[in-house]
């Protein structure tokens, strides 16, 4: 998902999506360590769009504190 499209989302629904980023991250490093996946590129993309997420979270947090 892109950054626009998650900055778009309010805080609950951006949560939702990061506990579910994560959720499907977990499911990659699963079958990549038992061998099972096939597209390993989804898991860069996994970790991309959680590290995402994470960075629009800070950067809310941070816009709170400053004002």
């Amino acid at each position: 998902m892109k950054a626009a499209e998650l900055r778009d989302m309010n805080d609950g629904d951006l949560r939702e999506h990061l506990n579910t980023a994560r959720r499907e991250l977990f499911g990659l490093r699963f079958q990549h360590s038992t061998g099972e996946l096939d597209d390993t590129a989804a898991l860069g993309r996994a970790k991309r769009d959680v590290a995402r997420a994470l960075t629009i979270v800070r950067e809310r947090q941070l816009q709170e504190f400053d004002g």
